[in-house]
């Protein structure tokens, strides 16, 4: 078992509970998983099987996700699963006034985690401190939003807008909710959210948790999830080299990419870090 999978997580799971599913369905300890949903979000989660793991920090970063942001309503946890902290009736918000607010949020921008959240801080997950009765916060961090598309709008009391959010990694779209109803001065807190696109696998391909066994089991080649990567077949004597440790001499390696994916014989054998005509090994696959 080597490659990737495109599990569509289901709610109400974690990130790690999709894991331990599958360690128990296929009877595989080594898996992992490229990039953490919440437990309310669904869809695309990339697992890695086998000596596949190894690739997962070179994952593309971008992701899609299309959530629901329900103005008026302030929570704990920034999304419709926590405790309502200040809720105010919001119907006099328009879609107009919400849109010239919409491009402070892309680009690069400072974003304050939840504060319940996987980050640590002093060597302690926020959610834990949290619900431990603490009142922690993260630093503000960079993240970077590429594009906001306005998908739909539901006028209400508690308005909802429903939202295209296209972003790098270390993003939270429950964040950006808060963060969108304060600066409206209404509230705001996530809804629903899906992630439709996330380190090259898109959500039209991805599969439930149910369907997936050791008798169906749909995977992807490295060279197909991380396909923004160049990669290079070795023939089998650069191959010993390449098992060996030692960097191989390669023609034709492309300029300004520093980061390659080696392959013999189709198969993904590792990453290398390119210097001048040489591919020096990061990431040694022996599957």
């Amino acid at each position: 078992m080597f490659g990737f999978l495109n599990l569509n997580k289901p709610a109400g799971y974690t990130s790690h509970d999709c894991i331990n599913e599958l360690r128990k369905r296929l009877r595989l300890k080594r898996i992992g998983h490229g990039g953490t949903l919440d437990p309310m979000a669904t869809g695309v989660l990339p697992i890695a099987l086998g000596s596949a793991t190894r690739l997962l920090p070179y994952l593309c970063n971008r992701k899609v996700y299309i959530g629901t942001v329900r103005f008026g309503i302030t929570t704990t946890t920034d999304d419709i699963t926590g405790n309502i902290c200040q809720e105010r009736a919001a119907d006099h918000l328009t879609l107009a006034a919400i849109q010239e607010h919409l491009p402070r949020f892309i680009g690069q921008i400072e974003q304050l985690p939840p504060a319940y959240s996987a980050i640590q801080v002093g060597g302690q997950r926020l959610y834990a401190r949290a619900r431990a009765g603490e009142v922690v916060s993260a630093p503000p961090r960079t993240v970077e939003i590429y594009a906001i598309e306005v998908l739909d709008w539901q006028a209400g009391s508690y308005p909802e807008l429903s939202l295209r959010i296209s972003c790098g990694s270390g993003t939270y779209i429950r964040a950006l909710a808060r963060d969108l109803g304060a600066a409206l001065g209404v509230g705001g807190t996530l809804a629903t959210l899906q992630r439709i696109e996330s380190g090259g696998l898109r959500i039209e391909q991805s599969h439930s948790l149910e369907m997936i066994s050791p008798e169906h089991l749909p995977l992807h080649p490295p060279q197909e999830v991380l396909a923004h990567l160049p990669w290079q077949e070795l023939d089998e004597a650069q191959l010993q080299d390449w098992y060996q440790g030692r960097a191989v001499v390669c023609a034709g390696l492309p300029s300004a990419q520093k980061v390659v994916g080696v392959t013999f014989a189709g198969t993904a054998v590792g990453i290398a870090l390119r210097g001048g005509d040489r591919l020096h090994p990061k990431v040694v696959l022996k599957n």
